[in-house]
């Protein structure tokens, strides 16, 4: 079992490089709830990072700062080592390279993937007219990229698998050129082999350069994308494990509390 010293240790194992988003100091209470107790965190390029806790840990409120749904009470933001403030989901995208990729997607059903992938910002003739060729080729290059097995890029969302949706949100974010994706439970009633086209396309994120954050309650999951695991509990960082150095069971008892969290100096 690694103890608070090692724990100390493996987060000497990337801190040489500098994260592409880190927080540092960020506190958030809702009235007499104090959701965040002083949380550092960062993100490095090119790992995906599964952020872990019991209900009420703190997860989704360092998620919804980070992608500007909620305002910090305290704290600072960095992206690439310079602070940045955000105050909405655009100041994520736009300063940070930040998407969040919801449970729910938020996908039009009633439309094609190509007209998903490209909403808002379609190519056009003239300025006027939508350049359907060019959109429905600039998807199809999205979605090889990332090597996701859709059927066409003309099919509706709505004929769609859950794995093949996730992929669509994935390849919207990845067009609009961000380079960190938050994905919040993205297995969360999927089938087993759906979760695998998951698991996939996370892989294929990184190796294309990209830094991923998985908020998952599966473990299973954790331990099979990523790298590295922050775990909170009670709104404070007790635990940062690489996986291959910590097991299951520790990073339960970091979780519950049978393990000692990490010192803090």
């Amino acid at each position: 079992m690694i103890d608070a010293v090692q724990g100390k240790q493996t987060q000497a194992v990337v801190s040489d490089r500098q994260p592409i988003l880190q927080a540092k100091g960020i506190s958030k209470a809702f009235g007499h709830v104090q959701a965040l107790d002083n949380v550092d965190f960062e993100l490095y390029e090119a790992e995906v990072v599964a952020l872990i806790g019991d209900n009420g840990a703190g997860k989704s409120t360092l998620v919804k700062i980070l992608s500007g749904i909620y305002h910090k009470d305290t704290g600072q933001i960095f992206f690439e080592g310079q602070p940045v403030e955000i105050r909405g989901p655009r100041d994520a995208e736009r300063l940070a390279g930040i998407s969040t990729v919801y449970q729910d997607l938020a996908l039009v059903d009633v439309r094609d993937v190509g007209s998903n992938i490209f909403l808002n910002m379609e190519p056009t003739n003239l300025g006027f007219f939508i350049n359907f060729r060019k959109l429905y080729a600039d998807a199809k290059r999205v979605i090889d990229q990332l090597h996701i097995d859709m059927p066409s890029v003309r099919v509706n969302v709505e004929e769609l698998s859950g794995g093949q949706r996730q992929g669509v949100a994935i390849s919207r974010a990845l067009a609009r050129g961000r380079r960190i994706f938050i994905m919040d439970e993205p297995t969360a009633a999927l089938g087993v082999e759906q979760q695998h086209k998951v698991n996939e396309l996370i892989a294929n994120l990184k190796r294309e350069g990209k830094t991923v954050l998985v908020i998952s309650h599966n473990l299973e999951h954790v331990f099979t994308v990523a790298d590295r695991l922050i775990v909170l509990r009670r709104g404070k960082r007790v635990g940062t494990r690489i996986k291959s150095q910590t097991t299951k069971e520790e990073v339960v008892g970091l979780i519950t509390g049978a393990v000692a969290g990490d010192a803090v100096e």
